[in-house]
């Protein structure tokens, strides 16, 4: 099951800056080789041993990785807490919505390639499966915001 929260809320639980949070947090921890092959996939990147990333643009640290990349490293080693996917791209959306036990934060839908059988929740209420019921689900949130002046 993925938690979709579509209305922000500050909380400690809540990782709305994920470069901040990345490069204070999730940079400093081990990563898997599950994690190294995302970091490939990702962003072409190669993980060195001391944390460096070799890409086709040059050396780096692991703080230069894409948001988008930072995002989800931010989701696997944080499971707990509620992610904002807003600054993914649909290469990395395809990641997240293939996972299952996350929780995320997103305002507005996002071109997203969603397997069919993905059980979604929405703010804790409306359960859909798939790429049909995310759409659907999104469709009656705008009539609802459209409807209230939000």
């Amino acid at each position: 099951m993925i938690d979709i929260y579509t209305e922000k809320k500050n909380s400690k639980n809540w990782i709305l800056k994920n470069d901040l949070y990345f490069n204070l947090n999730t940079a400093n921890e081990e990563m898997s080789e599950k994690e190294v092959k995302l970091i490939q996939q990702v962003d072409e990147a190669r993980l060195t041993t001391d944390k460096h990333i070799e890409t086709k643009y040059g050396l780096g640290t692991i703080r230069n990785l894409s948001s988008g990349c930072k995002t989800l490293l931010n989701i696997i080693k944080h499971p707990d807490k509620v992610v904002c996917v807003e600054e993914c791209g649909p290469n990395v959306l395809k990641f997240i919505f293939a996972m299952d036990h996350i929780k995320i934060y997103m305002s507005r839908p996002s071109l997203a390639d969603i397997p069919d059988d993905a059980q979604i929740r929405f703010n804790d209420s409306d359960v859909v499966v798939g790429s049909r019921g995310y759409s659907a689900w999104w469709s009656k949130e705008y009539e609802r915001r459209e409807e209230n002046d939000l």
